[in-house]
């Protein structure tokens, strides 16, 4: 069982979250919703504020608790504008029991292929047009799908309901209010043969898993660690794991300074190592780093009743069987308890199943100084973020030999890229059952089969992939092992009760790699992002003083670029790698207008909302980005084929007109030509050429949620060879930040006034006149960053919409999409 993940107090306490949240009245959280939202003092909602630290579990859970509710309730709401009839489905109940306070309904409906367990659906006597209407039902309630069962007929869906009562006040759960609406409810749910109108609202699958991992603190080894936001008195301080020489060799040769002292780190056997990577810093070469350290890394030194005792690398004689035995259950801090494993550790010598090649899912039989099987989880918020670092490692990580080998891995969970589809759970388990033989006196294999393949398949995998939010599916519950260590990247995107979710299953070290300067969670509720519930874990305790390992040398920005951010965020920390200047100038610097760092100040340029969404628009702006891109593309072949130009805006309209205009100009291959998409959707990805659309032009209004200095982080941070920021100086020089970008171009001579018509400006004889005459100089490649893989995987701006099945949406960033 994996610890701090009781089966039975996992289970409890989710018909806790359930019996709270199925009470819930959806109409009051309609009306409501505007009210709170719009409350300019929410300290009224009895509501804490997210701090830096907490005295015990108590304080903790009572903080994040409430809020967590109020994004729920967010999540529920967030859809009232889309009330059209099609999303509504009719079914009846077939079946009905009461079990524990609950009814446990079967619902029978036809065409209900999107409905999926776990989600939240609204039963009602009658279609719910909007909030407003006089003829509003007053028999509804929340249900949730339990199972689906697909027949020939139609679909039978399992669903739980709540109908005893409304929980009011505090977090006791046992405080139930009568609700004349739920007992209504209550006889028709069993006699009634009537249809029953049925919305689906929202999936509870990741807050509830959230809601768990946020109950399940006081389990874990390391709870004061996380409520002080402090390293323990017991933490080790010096290097308490060694690793073998020629892996050593290898990895300093690989890895700069800043990545080596970050690797290193982790050899103390720290409870928490945090690792901060700034845009173009090699963050996913130094996870590869650590996963190939921490695989075939041993301790240095053994305690043993008053003896220090050392450990040599192939050297001396064979250790007998119970005394290798012994060594390892002494080989903690790593380690700690005793593990499971250790009943089936193989008398021949060789302690672990580690593949030497590909994903056979064959225990691995080598002569090797490894004397531990270590166990790793890898997660991420988004599938995107995970799938970058799953294709990373099929390229292959490094032995204690110095060999190249890819590790056996498994990918699990929803939406797994193409790319990396040849290790997902569901691909190697159909795989693996296709090519057995095994029948039964019918002829047919059984699901149980199945299950069995699953089980052994992880079992056997040294590394699991997993977003955030899947790996507290009931999958892991299953797992009959923990995990040594889990490594979060991005960790700076998650909420903390998210970042909780993995370490629920139990882990001895925990890396948070990411960078807090970067974009940061996704909050629904306004009212909980006003009490920092957004604020991730590694923000906290950065924030709070834990120590925090910086890297430092970018290999991705021309110098160009990189002063701004490095001055502005990063306190100048940041340094370029070797021949970064020379790898990242391209032909198109010749012209001072196409240098690495622009900012082209479109003066007459305005701004206008769009009464859809009420996300803004620039139609200027898109004009000139336009014309831009035409004269770059017809001057410099090499761009035509390479889709290396990425455009960006904070606002979503601006997107969608951005796409428009250059579908109308270059037809269906605009796609092949540019990406287009939002500062969310291009986090953790690199272009050679950015353009950043600001939008916001007005002498009166402010610039919205513009004033975030992390997306202006984000977005002049995804280009190579060349940023151009296209925007209003005036409206832009109101938020210091932008101020200071602005004044730093002025410094540079990188500013351009551009006026009406902006087709005058890209005319060939004004691009000559802003011709450099210098040589681009030739191209060489430097150590410690793989160019042009410390990028999420391409993906197409189509493909990436709806990539996680947690939430994470691309483009989803318009919350603040506001003044």
């Amino acid at each position: 069982m994996a610890v701090g993940k009781n089966k039975v107090e996992e289970e409890a306490c989710s018909l806790r979250f359930y019996r709270r949240v199925l009470g819930w009245d959806y109409l009051r959280l309609l009306q409501e919703s505007d009210q709170r939202n719009n409350h300019n003092n929410v300290r009224d909602l009895g509501l804490k504020k997210v701090k830096h630290t907490y005295k015990d579990v108590d304080e903790y859970i009572s903080t994040y608790e409430p809020l967590l509710f109020e994004e729920v309730k967010a999540q529920i709401v967030q859809l009232k504008d889309q009330e059209e009839d099609e999303e509504w489905k009719t079914g009846m109940i077939v079946e009905c029991k009461e079990v524990d306070g609950f009814h446990l309904l079967v619902v029978f409906g036809e065409n209900w292929d999107s409905i999926q367990q776990n989600d939240l659906l609204l039963l009602s006597s009658n279609k719910l047009h909007n909030s407003e209407s006089e003829d509003l039902p007053t028999i509804y309630a929340f249900g949730l799908v339990e199972y689906t069962i697909p027949g020939k007929f139609g679909i039978k869906i399992g669903l739980r309901m709540q109908l005893g009562g409304e929980i009011k006040g505090g977090l006791n759960v046992d405080e139930i209010k009568s609700c004349p609406r739920l007992l209504r409810m209550r006889p028709l749910v069993k006699e009634s043969p009537e249809t029953w109108a049925i919305k689906k609202v929202c999936s509870l699958s990741t807050t509830v898993r959230e809601y768990v991992a946020l109950h399940s603190i006081g389990s874990l080894p390391f709870k004061n660690i996380i409520l002080k936001a402090a390293e323990s008195q017991q933490c080790p301080r010096n290097r308490a794991l060694d690793i073998p020489r020629s892996l050593e060799d290898y990895i300093k040769s690989n890895h700069n300074a800043s990545q080596l002292e970050a690797i290193y780190a982790g050899l103390s056997c720290k409870p928490f190592v945090l690792i901060q990577g700034p845009p173009g810093t090699g963050k996913t070469q130094t996870i590869i780093g650590i996963l190939s350290v921490i695989l075939h890394a041993v301790p240095v030194k053994i305690h043993s009743k008053g003896k220090l005792t050392g450990i040599k690398h192939g050297r001396g004689p064979e250790q007998p069987f119970q005394d290798k035995y012994k060594h390892r259950k002494k080989a903690s801090p790593w380690l700690g308890s005793t593990n499971d494993r250790d009943a089936i550790i193989p008398k021949n010598g060789n302690f672990g199943f580690f593949p030497t090649s590909g994903n056979e899912l064959k225990p691995e039989v080598i002569s090797s100084s490894r004397k531990y099987r270590i166990r790793v989880l890898v997660c991420a918020p988004s599938n995107s973020a995970l799938d970058e670092i799953v294709l990373r490692v099929l390229k292959g990580i490094h032995d204690e030999n110095d060999r190249a080998y890819t590790p056996k891995i498994v990918r699990i969970g929803l939406n797994v890229h193409h790319s990396v589809k040849t290790v997902s759970l569901d691909y190697l388990v159909e795989q693996k059952y296709a090519s057995m033989d095994f029948q039964t006196g019918d002829g047919k294999k059984h699901g149980r089969d199945r299950n069995a393949i699953r089980d052994s398949i992880l079992d056997e995998a040294a590394i699991v992939f997993s977003t955030l939010s899947f790996s507290g599916s009931s999958l892991f519950s299953k797992l009959n092992h923990t995990f040594d260590v889990v490594i979060i990247d991005e960790a700076a995107q998650a909420i903390e009760a998210a970042t909780l979710v993995p370490l629920a299953n139990g882990c001895k070290q925990v890396f948070l790699v990411g960078d807090p300067l970067q974009l940061p969670a996704t909050v629904i509720s306004p009212v909980a992002d006003k009490f920092n519930y957004g604020m991730s874990l590694f923000k906290r305790f950065q924030e709070a003083g834990y120590p925090v390992q910086m890297l430092k040398t970018q290999y991705r920005m021309h110098p160009e670029i990189r002063s701004f951010p490095s001055k502005e965020f990063y306190k100048e920390a940041l340094e370029d790698g070797p021949s970064v200047g020379i790898e990242t100038t391209r032909a198109w610097h010749r012209y001072s207008c196409f240098g690495p760092f622009c900012f082209f100040d479109l003066h007459e340029g305005k701004e206008s909302g769009t009464s859809s969404s009420g996300s803004r628009e620039n139609v200027d702006e898109a004009e000139f980005v336009l014309l831009m891109c035409r004269k770059l593309l017809a001057r410099f072949a090499e761009l035509k084929s390479s889709s290396q130009i990425g455009i960006i805006s904070p606002y979503r309209s601006q997107v969608r007109l951005l796409h428009n205009k250059f579908r109308d100009t270059f037809g269906e291959d605009s796609k092949n030509l540019v990406d287009i998409n939002t500062v969310d959707g291009f986090q953790g990805r690199e272009k050679d050429v950015a353009i950043f659309s600001c939008v916001r032009a007005s002498k009166k209004k402010g610039i919205g949620f513009l004033d975030d200095s992390r997306r202006m982080n984000v977005g002049i941070t995804r280009a190579r060879s060349s940023v151009w920021v296209v925007g209003s100086a005036s409206t832009l020089r109101k938020d210091k930040h932008w101020k200071n970008l602005i004044e730093s171009a002025e410094q540079r001579n990188a500013l351009y006034k551009v006026s009406k018509p902006y087709a005058e400006f890209f005319s060939n004889a004004n691009i000559a006149s802003m011709e450099i005459k210098k040589a681009v100089p030739e191209l060489k490649e430097g150590p410690g960053y793989d160019i042009g893989t410390d990028m999420d995987i391409d993906v197409n701006v189509n493909d990436a919409e709806g990539f996680d099945e947690g939430g994470y949406a691309e483009g989803f960033d318009e919350g603040g999409d506001d003044d």
